[in-house]
């Protein structure tokens, strides 16, 4: 299994998300493991078999084995994180963003990998799941740690496009 194989799973009529996911697969914007943590991570956060399986064998000869668990646990935490902050975001009462959320995050204080590529992961996780806040929050840290607004581009383009890909795979499962 292979970015390649993904590809040919997809029906002629999703070619241009094939063609995207390519064209991502060799960019070199982000380092190896940023790009490669931001599929794993983006893959689990959709949470399709097919896709989870492929991205996963595409990346296990380049993230190490903590790499790849880091990236996994950025799509764990944030499903639960991108609920929580944009529930309060969303909420006209704003008592409930003045308490405490009582939820255990110690994952982010030691991800196992660079802070930044965390950081990276949990925006594309973020952008899947539509957490406004969790977007603002992540982008800021990754660009005051010098991270280009093409290299924080590049890990949404790869988010949108695991995201397409889950949705024709399901679509084609119905």
């Amino acid at each position: 299994m292979s970015v390649q194989s993904l590809t040919q799973l997809m029906p002629a009529y999703a070619r241009d998300i094939a063609v995207n996911l390519t064209n991502l697969a060799e960019e070199t914007l982000l380092t190896e493991q940023q790009k490669w943590g931001t599929f794993l991570s983006c893959a689990h956060a959709v949470g399709v078999a097919d896709v989870i399986q492929h991205i996963e064998a595409a990346s296990a000869p380049i993230l190490s084995d903590e790499a790849a668990d880091a990236a996994r646990s950025a799509a764990a935490i944030m499903a639960m994180n991108n609920v929580y902050y944009r529930s309060l975001h969303l909420m006209h009462n704003q008592e409930y963003a003045s308490l405490r959320a009582s939820l255990r995050m110690n994952v982010l204080a030691n991800p196992g990998v660079p802070k930044l590529d965390y950081e990276l992961w949990s925006l594309a996780v973020s952008a899947i799941n539509g957490c406004g806040l969790c977007l603002d929050s992540h982008e800021k840290v990754l660009r005051g740690h010098g991270m280009s607004n093409l290299q924080v581009q590049a890990a949404l383009k790869i988010a949108a496009v695991v995201n397409a890909i889950s949705s024709v795979i399901r679509g084609k499962r119905t």
